[in-house]
């Protein structure tokens, strides 16, 4: 893989981290996370949203990585991703450093 392939990759994906924090219901998922995990289940009640349109939330968050689940029987049980938010974190520090220069 050539640099510029690599380069493009990793642009991308800070874009899809970025992206991922710019709709107002998936703050208020990510709210929901941040005091533990749950399930869909759970949070379709609190959100009061139709389950196609979490799941489509969620699968944005996932691909993010900003969120993680696990299989628990039949459903799945969603939690923040630590790794995923100290990625964004060092993004926006890189880029505030680039600002000041």
């Amino acid at each position: 893989m050539n640099r510029s392939t690599i380069l493009e990759r990793t642009v991308a994906e800070r874009a899809r981290r970025f992206a991922a924090l710019g709709d107002p219901a998936r703050i208020e998922i990510l709210g929901r996370l941040s005091r533990g995990t749950r399930c869909l289940c759970e949070m379709q009640d609190d959100l009061g949203m139709a389950p196609n349109l979490l799941s489509y939330h969620m699968r944005i968050l996932r691909e993010a990585g900003l969120v993680s689940g696990s299989r628990n029987g039949r459903r799945i049980d969603y939690r923040i991703e630590r790794q995923g938010f100290e990625a964004l974190c060092a993004e926006l520090e890189a880029l505030g450093e680039a600002g000041e220069r």
